[in-house]
């Protein structure tokens, strides 16, 4: 499925600044995370927060964007726009209530993005690109950076599992791009390179047992030796460190 990037971002540019609200799980990121309800739950505390009840449309959601939306062809549990404004970075998290077998599917749609924009599942970037449609399972550990100098917006719908959505991810799955590292990662995985080749300097940080003094040796030798990630690279990984751990003890 393609949608029409330039219809989209004229949509877009119609609403005013107003129209956009802070995302309510606060906690969750740094910078702008802002969005557009254009349909909504009954008794949702804001329009873009999960409630109960029917989802209907918003006053957001014209006929324009209601076209779009039927395009999904299934039943729409919410669909909003988000937007992550330039240096703004969503922290890792899972999305529990998407990962069981009758969970709801959440689809996005880019529609401002660029080569700047990660877009990291797995601790991998996924490739999407400006009008393709994507599903990821984001049940599994996700977060997103955006490095670039312009807002990223996506359409997020979160619709019903039916026959039809799940044939049309199944299709999809013959050419989805392979995900990418991230730039990140890549600089991560060298410092953790240099550091193994430095021992002075890995029985230094091996001696730090308080989480924030070791990120914060981390990030100084990091920069000291020239190697560029974020706070939150080093605490993704060791996550994932303690996550591989107890795996091969469940095996």
């Amino acid at each position: 499925m393609r949608f029409d990037v330039d219809a989209l971002r004229r949509a877009v540019a119609v609403f005013p600044a107003d129209a956009w609200r802070p995302h309510f799980n606060t906690g969750y990121y740094v910078g702008d995370w802002s969005g557009i309800a254009l349909r909504s739950h009954e008794g949702a505390f804001t329009p873009l927060a999960p409630g109960q009840g029917e989802a209907r449309p918003t006053a957001h959601c014209d006929a324009f964007w209601q076209a779009q939306l039927a395009r999904l062809g299934t039943a729409l549990r919410s669909a909003r726009l988000l937007r992550l404004g330039p240096g703004g970075r969503i922290r890792e998290h899972r999305d529990h209530d998407l990962g069981g077998a009758d969970g709801d599917l959440r689809i996005h749609v880019p529609i401002v993005t660029d080569e700047r924009v990660d877009f990291l599942l797995d601790g991998r970037k996924v490739p999407m690109q400006a009008g393709e449609c994507w599903f990821l399972d984001l049940s599994r550990p996700h977060r997103v950076e955006n490095h670039g100098g312009v807002a990223r917006i996506h359409l997020v719908v979160d619709c019903a599992r039916s026959p039809w959505i799940e044939a049309q991810i199944d299709a999809g799955l013959g050419d989805t791009p392979p995900s990418q590292p991230s730039r990140g990662s890549e600089a991560f995985a060298a410092f953790r390179a240099h550091v193994h080749a430095h021992p002075a300097l890995e029985d230094e940080l091996a001696t730090l047992t308080d989480t924030e003094a070791f990120l914060d040796a981390v990030l100084a030798s990091a920069s000291e030796a020239g190697f560029g990630f974020e706070r939150e690279e080093v605490r993704v990984a060791m996550a994932q460190a303690r996550r591989d751990w107890v795996r091969q003890w469940r095996a």
